[in-house]
C-alpha cells in the first residue's frame, strides 16, 4: 500500500511536498508528483516538485517488488492509487483480450489505469462505477483527465481517505495529518459509497451489492441452504481469500490474539505452507498472550511477544494518538496493540500483516448481539449489516493508520466481498445457539473446528483487544487516573494535531 494526496490552490507545489514529507511513513520506498501536466518521479528527499495550482502525489511501499512508481499516466488519464486489487491478474488478462492497452507492467496500479482508459469516453464520473464494479479489493485511487478531479475508496473503507479545504486550498490525502500539516484543519472522512467528483460527493450507484441484494427479507422469505452447506462454502471462501492476500508473498505476519478469529487465518495460512509469523501484545499474564503462546505450540508458528506495563502504555499514547488520528481512550486502547504488534512485524522485515477485524460484526461475536437477537430474532441481521457499514470509520481506518505508522500493510481477509454477501445471509440461529449462548459466533467455530484450530481456541469466549491484552485495564486503573499526565497529553495533542501533526 501507499500514499495519495492531491491538492488545488495558487502554487501549491510547497504544500504537495510537505503533505508527501508528513506521509512518508506509509511509502518510504519511492515518491512521485504530477504537477500541472509535469510528472517528476524520484527519491522523496530528492524529490522536485515543479511549480503549479494543481498537484498529485504518491508514495510508495513496494510490497512484492511489481509495483510501479506512480503517478501513471496514459494519454490525458492521470491516476494516483493506494491499491491492492486481488483480481489484478484476471483482470490484467482481460484488458490484453478485449482492449488495445499496452501495459507496461502488470501492476495493481496499471491494471487500474487499464480499465479506466478502457471505460472512458470523455466522462470520468460515467467511467469510475464501471471501473470499481469490477475491482476485487481494498483501494483509494484518484483520476484526473484535465478537466475533472474524481477520487474513490473501496466499498468497505478499507483504506482511508480524508479531504478539506481551507483559504483557497481544496486537498485529499490518506491521513488527515497531511491536510493538517497545509492548514485544513476541518477534514472529512470520503464515505465508501461516494465517489469525490471535484469537490463534490457523489453516490456510487449500486456499489454495495452485499446491501442491496442480501437484504433481512431474503434470509425470512426463503429457506436457507443446509447447515452443512453453509459451513463447507463459509470454509472455502475464507480459505481462497487469504489465499488471495497472501499470493506472491514470502512471508506475512498475523495480528494474533490467540482468539477463534486470528487462529483460523493462522492455521490456513501455515496450510498454505506459507512463511507465517504471529504477533501478539499484552500485559503479564493477560489472556491473549496466554492462549497466543499456547496456539503457537500446538500449530508450530513462531509466536512474538511485546509485554505491555504501566510504563509502556504512557510511553506509546502519543505516537498511537497521532497514527489514529483522534482523541479517542477507546480507540488508544485498541489501536495500541496493533501499533505495538505493527512495530515488531517491521522490525522483522514484514510488509504485510493479516487481521481478524470484521469477524465479529459478521457472525455476532459480541455480546450486544446477543441481546439484540433475544429482542428482534431473525432482524437482528440488521443490526450486524449495520456495524459493518460502519465498519470503515469505527475500526478500519484506526487499523490502518497504527500499522501503516510503521509502513506495516494490513489486510483483513474477513471482510472480503465474498465472505460479507454469505455471512450476511446465514440465519442468525446458525450464529448465536439461543439465549443463554454467551461464546456466539456458532458457525465460524465449527468451521475453525473442522479446519483444525485447537479446542480449547474454538471454544474461547470472545474478548476485545483492550480487554484480552489488558491494556484497557492498565488505562482505566492507572494511566486515566493520572489527571496532571492526561491533561498535558490531551494539551500536546491538541497543540501538535493542529500546529505541527508530528510527535
Amino acid at each position: 500500500m501507499c500514499a495519495i494526496t492531491g491538492i488545488i490552490g495558487e502554487n501549491v507545489q510547497d504544500e504537495l511536498y510537505r503533505m508527501l514529507l508528513t506521509l512518508k511513513h506509509r511509502g518510504p520506498d519511492k515518491s512521485g508528483v504530477f504537477v500541472d501536466g509535469v510528472i517528476s518521479h524520484g527519491n522523496l528527499e530528492e524529490l522536485t516538485v515543479p511549480p503549479g495550482n494543481f498537484g498529485l502525489g504518491h508514495n510508495l511501499l513496494s510490497i512484492v517488488g511489481s509495483e510501479v512508481v506512480q503517478p501513471l499516466r496514459k494519454g490525458k488519464i492521470v491516476l494516483v492509487c493506494n491499491g491492492e486489487i486481488y483480481n489484478h491478474y484476471q483482470l490484467y488478462s482481460g484488458l490484453k483480450n478485449e482492449s488495445n492497452y499496452n501495459f507496461e507492467t502488470d501492476s495493481d496500479s496499471e491494471v487500474v489505469l487499464g480499465l479506466i482508459t478502457h471505460y472512458y469516453h470523455g466522462s470520468l464520473s460515467q467511467t469510475i462505477p464501471k471501473v470499481v464494479e469490477r475491482l476485487d479489493g481494498d483501494y483509494a485511487f484518484c483520476a484526473y483527465d484535465g478537466k475533472d478531479l474524481v477520487a474513490v475508496r473501496d466499498p468497505l473503507g478499507v483504506k482511508p481517505l480524508y479531504y478539506g479545504e481551507n483559504d483557497g486550498i481544496f486537498a485529499f490525502a490518506s491521513e488527515r495529518k497531511a491536510l493538517w500539516t497545509v492548514g485544513i484543519d476541518e477534514t472529512h472522512s470520503l464515505p465508501p459509497k461516494y465517489m469525490l467528483h471535484n469537490q463534490e460527493l457523489v453516490e456510487l450507484p449500486g456499489r454495495l451489492s452485499w446491501k442491496n441484494n442480501h437484504s433481512i427479507s431474503r434470509s425470512e422469505i426463503v429457506t436457507p441452504p443446509s447447515k452443512k452447506y453453509l459451513k463447507e462454502s463459509l470454509k472455502n471462501h475464507i480459505q481462497e481469500s487469504v489465499q488471495k492476500r497472501t499470493l506472491g508473498l514470502d512471508k506475512v505476519g498475523i495480528l494474533f490474539s490467540g482468539g477463534v478469529d486470528s487462529t483460523i487465518l493462522a492455521v490456513i495460512c501455515a496450510d498454505l505452507g506459507i512463511e507465517t509469523d504471529l504477533y501478539a501484545v499484552g500485559s503479564e499474564d493477560s489472556p491473549d498472550l496466554l492462549f497466543a503462546h499456547n496456539v503457537s505450540c500446538d500449530i508450530g508458528l513462531p509466536l512474538h511477544t511485546r509485554i505491555v506495563d504501566e510504563q509502556v502504555v504512557r510511553e506509546y499514547s502519543p505516537p498511537v494518538l497521532n497514527a489514529i488520528e483522534e482523541w479517542n481512550v477507546m480507540k488508544l486502547g485498541v489501536g495500541m496493540t496493533a501499533y505495538l504488534a505493527a512495530e515488531m512485524a517491521h522490525q522483522h522485515g514484514q510488509r504485510v500483516i493479516l487481521s481478524g477485524q470484521g469477524a465479529d460484526e459478521l457472525f455476532a461475536g459480541y455480546h450486544r448481539y446477543l441481546d439484540f437477537y433475544q429482542e428482534k430474532g431473525e432482524k437482528a441481521q440488521e443490526d450486524l449489516q449495520e456495524d459493518v457499514e460502519n465498519l470503515y470509520h469505527v475500526n478500519l481506518e484506526r487499523d490502518d493508520k497504527v500499522t501503516m505508522a510503521h509502513s506495516v500493510e494490513l489486510r483483513v481477509p474477513y471482510l472480503d466481498l465474498q465472505i460479507i454477501n454469505m455471512a450476511l445471509d446465514i440465519p442468525m440461529y446458525y450464529k448465536i445457539n439461543g439465549p443463554e449462548d454467551n461464546r456466539r459466533k456458532c458457525i465460524l467455530r465449527e468451521v475453525a473446528r473442522e479446519l483444525g484450530v485447537p479446542p480449547e481456541i474454538v471454544n474461547r469466549p470472545k474478548k476485545a483487544a483492550q480487554y484480552g491484552s489488558g491494556i484497557h485495564k492498565i488505562l482505566r486503573k492507572k494511566v486515566l487516573k493520572d489527571q496532571v499526565y492526561m491533561d498535558n497529553l490531551k494539551k500536546t495533542f491538541k497543540f501538535r494535531l493542529c500546529r505541527n501533526p508530528f510527535f
